[in-house]
């Protein structure tokens, strides 16, 4: 089995609100404490509660994001960036689901290709659409 590299936290992912950081750094550490777990065994249980832990928080995370999308307007100002902001949270969340109901059928995924889900999605997310969010709330005064 080839390895998978841990996320190395960068200000490169930095959006500028100190929330939404500070939950973006739990979340790089949540998948990396996940690859390492999955380095020494990887069962279906270990898969379902790493996809349960982590979807339990990403929702708490995106329910962060979206409240202060709608305390600040975000639609108001950006309509096409705040429905596919929460459209990509959506479609994340019913990945995961998917693949936890999946896991409940028999069908294991291995370690490099959940890891490479759950990381690409996650960084990609990050450098793209909550940078434009984090610009938006920046540029209406809110870093907290």
């Amino acid at each position: 089995m080839t390895s998978h590299e841990p996320i190395l936290w960068s200000d490169d992912y930095l959006v500028g609100v100190e929330r939404i950081d500070a939950q973006h750094k739990v979340l790089v550490n949540t998948l990396n404490e996940a690859n390492a777990r999955l380095a020494i065994n990887v069962t279906r249980e270990l898969l379902e509660q790493i996809t349960r832990d982590l979807l339990s928080y990403a929702i708490y995370h995106f329910e962060t994001e979206e409240s202060l999308m709608r305390e600040y307007d975000y639609a108001g100002q950006s309509s096409a960036d705040a429905e596919q902001h929460r459209q990509e949270h959506r479609s994340f969340s019913q990945q995961v689901v998917a693949l936890r109901n999946g896991l409940r059928d028999g069908n294991l995924v291995s370690r490099e290709e959940l890891l490479s889900f759950l990381n690409g999605w996650l960084l990609d997310h990050i450098l793209h659409t909550d940078k434009r969010l984090g610009a938006f709330l920046n540029s209406r005064g809110y870093s907290g």
